[in-house]
Formats: C-alpha cells, structure tokens, sequence
C-alpha cells in the first residue's frame, strides 16, 4: 500500500510539476529553430464564425481590418444561423475585403470551419472567435512562423484579465502556468493545440471535421503535428479577452473542454502509440493524464489512511486535510483573497470539473452537443 502511495504521488507531482519542467528544460536545451525562407507579404484570409452577434460583429470586424498586415487580406464571416442581422451588419461596413456566407439553420462551429476554410482565397489562414480583440500586430507576429515550411499551425496568446473573486485566484494561476507551458512546447516542438481565439493554419493542411466536434482547437492542430508538421507558439501575438476569469465561467468553459479531451481519447486512440504520434507522450502528460488527476487524488486519499501509520504518511494524511480545508473556505467565501485559500480553491474547482466531464461524457457520448446551448451574445 506504501508503493501504491508513492506511485499515486508521483503522477500527480509529474502532472502538474515534473512535465512542465521537463518541458523547460528541453525548450531551453534542445529547442526547434524555425527556417523561414517563404514569402511574409502573402495574401492572408481571416475566419471568423459567428451566432447572434450583431452587437458585436461591427466592432470585431474594424479591430481585424485596423491590424497591421502588407499583403492582401479577406475577412470571412460565417453567419450559423443567426436570427438576428449579424450578416447585414457585417456586410453594412462596404469594405470589399468582407465577404459573408450564411447558413440558414445552425450547424456548430466545426461545420462551420468545414466549409469557411476551405472557400479561403488564400493559403494562410486565420481563424478567431467575435468576442475577442486582437493587437494591432497580432497578425503580423502570428503568421511570422509559417514563414517556415514545417509549421503547419501557430497558436498565439490569449490574455483573460484576473478574476475579482478570490476562488478565482487559484484559476488565474492555472491559467499562467498554462500558458508558460505552451511557450515551452513550442519552443521544443510542437504545443499541445492552439487557443481558439486566436490561432493560424495553412488552408492546404486541413481536413474536414466531425460535425459534433468540440475541440477543433486542438484536433486541428494535433492532426497536422500527427501528419508530421509543426504547431508553434506565438505569444507575441496577442488578443485580449473582456471577460475574465470568473471561476462560474471557467468552470463551465473547463468541463466543455475536458469533455472535448475524452471526445478525442475516443476518436483518436492511435494518438497515444508511439510509432503513429511523435507527440504522444506530451499529449498523454499535457492533456489526458490531468484527467486522471481526481482519481488519483481519490487514490491517495484512501491509501493514505490504509497505509501503516509513518509518520510521513500521517504528515501526509494531515496535509491534505489542511489543503482541503482551505479549499472548502475559499469555495465558501469567494470575497477572500488570500492565496492560501484561493489557490486550492482553484484547483479543486479544476478536479471537480474533471469528475463531472467523465460522466457528462458518458451519459451524453452519442450526442455530445445536446450538453451545451449557444446562448445569444449580449
């Protein structure tokens, strides 16, 4: 029982500690140099999927025309069926470099990809969501990698402003750590998928996708690393989030994600062998071994108390009494920002969704978009 606590201890500890230092000190000591050698004044198409949001389409479409780029440019607005006048609003602007397709009904956003990508006029392409705002220079730093021919698809920076409440800590944190993390997978090899909001492909690289996709930010990208391209990190290339971090609303964007994880453990179980996937040893650590973070927190929790009674194990038996006390009180009350309480609040809110993914999964694996209703935007 001892042997099983050490090993219990050790996943947990490489998860969330022993992978993202190994992966520091392989982007340091063995990074992937890029070789540009393509032209960077190519034209560039822009996708951006939309539902109900004419309040917002007018405002997102001026930031993408007011940033930076040389070459020609095309902004596709995929309208899936919008009730209200996003279309018109977009196609109100006059500008020629806005171009709409409708869809009568709703198709979901991998559908949408499906047939926006590929009516793009040109070879690099950029996808992106109507809620965000993207830096003057965000095209300009994001489409730079593909400059090299190996680079299949570019994932840039994401920047959520920090949560008020103090739960919500604990998520930020994560959220920081996560990002290093892709920095230093790129920089390596390749990052484990690129952030939805704000990412670039090569239009020749895509293949169509499930229609009950849910991660397309990932499997897109894992695709293209797995047909031997690379998928580099840009964190130069910004877009600024106006929500933030609310745990509510990470806790609800965090189980759709996690769902999405065992979606593709599912859809793509060839991903984990070694001789199909040169990644698949960071796509077990980075992506599917956090799932079995709360069984494995279940684990030790039991073994500890069926251990014999060392005094490390006692010291153990008690630091996770304390930890999930202060987990509960920062639960409890959110007003309080002390990051002794907020950041176990944090993660127990992130194991707690993992738990609820797993059987979300099972009930609803046969029509996993029945879980979630696209809300109209505000």
């Amino acid at each position: 029982m001892t042997w099983v606590l050490c090993g219990l201890l050790a996943l947990v500890v490489y998860a969330h500690a022993g992978y993202p230092l190994l992966m520091a000190v392989l982007a340091r000591w063995r990074p992937g140099a890029l070789d540009p050698h393509e032209d960077d004044k190519a034209g560039l198409s822009i996708v951006v999927c939309a539902r109900d949001a004419g309040a917002a389409i007018t405002a997102r479409l001026e930031n993408l025309l007011a940033c930076v780029w040389e070459g020609e440019l095309e902004i596709l607005v995929f309208c899936d069926g919008c009730a209200d006048d996003t279309a018109a609003r977009a196609r109100a602007l006059g500008d020629a470099r806005v171009r709409v397709i409708e869809s009568p009904e709703p198709r979901g956003k991998a559908a949408a990809l499906n047939e926006a990508i590929p009516a793009c006029r040109f070879a690099q392409v950029v996808l992106c969501d109507v809620r965000q705002r993207f830096h003057p220079e965000a095209l300009r730093h994001l489409t730079r990698p593909l400059l090299d021919p190996d680079v299949m698809a570019v994932s840039g920076l994401l920047e959520i402003e920090p949560s008020a409440a103090g739960g919500g800590q604990g998520v930020d944190v994560y959220w920081k750590m996560e990002r290093r993390l892709r920095e230093w997978e790129g920089r390596y090899d390749s990052v484990i998928g690129c952030t939805g909001a704000i990412c670039a492909i090569r239009r020749a690289a895509f293949t169509p996708l499930e229609p009950d996709t849910i991660l397309d930010d990932v499997e897109i990208p894992m695709r293209m690393a797995v047909a031997g391209g690379r998928v580099f990190f840009e964190p130069r290339a910004r877009a600024f989030d106006p929500q933030t971090l609310d745990p509510a609303r990470e806790k609800a964007r965090k189980l759709r994600t996690l769902v999405g994880n065992y979606q593709l453990i599912a859809r793509y179980p060839r991903w984990l062998l070694p001789w199909r996937n040169r990644l698949w040893w960071q796509l077990i650590s980075h992506k599917y071994l956090r799932l079995a973070v709360p069984w494995l927190l279940i684990g030790i929790a039991f073994c500890s108390l069926m251990a014999p009674p060392l005094p490390w194990v006692r010291a153990l038996i008690a630091a996770q009494a304390l930890a999930y006390a202060c987990a509960l009180a920062g639960l409890l009350m959110p007003r309080l920002r002390w990051k002794v309480l907020s950041i176990p609040a944090g993660f127990v809110l992130l194991q707690w969704s993992c738990l609820q993914a797993f059987f979300a999964f099972l009930r609803h694996r046969r029509d996993l978009r029945a879980l979630w209703k696209t809300p109209a935007r505000s």
